[in-house]
């Protein structure tokens, strides 16, 4: 045997082995049944269980859409409640095969603890809630304040930073988990609550006297919050990524789940191709071909989604902003299918 065919045939089976390790969490999460997704404690909107234990939320239907997208049905996934503090652990020792957990994307996350990002579920900002009979009109007026916080959190660094750049003392009360620091804050424990500006509005609707509280016009922080897995398996990472862009795509190009029967025989052709009606696009990601159809059936577009847990048609009531779709001003926006 020549050098060169040794080379070939070594190369191919490192090929193969790493295309193994690299598709090891799709074939566990096919052998044992469901998707097991790691949520927050509880955050309305995006991830929170009723009272028999059902979740629900933004962030839970991303879950629901990975295990549609799998299996062809949206209940095959379980949820592991999981604090700032854990979440990491959780996903790096496989106790959950991925995040989606109101969780900020940054550089030393994506880099440096062996994660990755799958994308961007809610682009979100830091802000601070206070008790109205302060008077505080602005976060700059916060000069002295005791601010609760979650502890091991992205929100913890960034007070840190906005109070240092502003040359003003605060006094840090960080908690174990979000529940805690909402908790302390709502006994008066604390001044001030901070964290992203969408828990700040799922939280004051759950305090004793919401109207007794209001949050404050500055966001100090850019909080991309999105779904991650473990680096290392380049197909669950396309999974669980293009899961979400079927949904921001089917938006995008009006397919819902009343209509996406009917817009299988769309003129569109990237329609047919989302919807698997056109092309092989499942076998490469070890999918059936039709699963964003699948996805879009049963939970519905991005903006059906965003509208039901967290926009008018929820208790919480978030204008889209700059969640709405590129085509309309904002920064969701799905890559090509094609």
């Amino acid at each position: 045997m020549n050098k060169l065919s040794q080379f070939t045939i070594g190369a191919m089976l490192a090929l193969g082995s790493v295309t193994a390790a690299q598709a090891a969490t799709l074939d566990d999460v096919k052998e044992k049944g469901f998707v097991q997704c790691g949520v927050s404690t509880g955050l309305a909107g995006f991830s929170a269980p009723d009272d028999k234990g059902n979740y629900s939320g933004l962030d839970v239907d991303v879950c629901k859409a990975v295990a549609a997208a799998v299996f062809g049905d949206a209940t095959k996934v379980k949820f592991t409640p999981l604090t700032a503090k854990e979440r990491f652990t959780a996903l790096q020792s496989g106790e959950v095969d991925m995040l989606s957990r109101n969780t900020t994307w940054t550089l030393n996350r994506d880099t440096a603890q062996g994660l990755s990002f799958t994308g961007v579920t809610y682009y979100d900002g830091q802000g601070f809630m206070v008790r109205k009979d302060l008077g505080i009109k602005s976060a700059k007026e916060l000069a002295g304040a005791s601010v609760c916080t979650e502890t091991g959190t992205t929100t913890e660094l960034n007070l840190a930073d906005y109070f240092k750049t502003h040359g003003m003392e605060y006094t840090v009360v960080a908690l174990g988990s979000n529940s805690e620091a909402v908790a302390a804050y709502d006994s008066g424990r604390c001044d001030v609550y901070t964290t992203d500006a969408s828990g700040l509005y799922a939280t004051r609707i759950a305090l004793e006297d919401p109207t007794a509280h209001m949050v404050l016009p500055e966001i100090i922080s850019k909080e991309p919050l999105g779904p991650v897995v473990r680096q290392g398996d380049s197909q669950w990472f396309n999974v669980v990524k293009w899961s979400l862009y079927a949904m921001v795509a089917a938006e995008e190009y009006g397919v819902t789940m009343a209509n996406v029967d009917e817009m299988k025989e769309s003129k569109n052709p990237e329609v047919k191709r989302l919807l698997g009606a056109e092309g092989e696009f499942g076998t490469p990601m070890g999918l059936p071909n039709d699963w964003a159809y699948q996805i879009v059936k049963q939970l519905g577009n991005y903006g059906e989604a965003f509208e039901r847990n967290v926009g008018e048609g929820s208790p919480l009531k978030i204008d889209r902003g700059i969640n709405a779709l590129w085509t309309e001003g904002g920064l969701q926006y799905a890559p090509p299918f094609r």
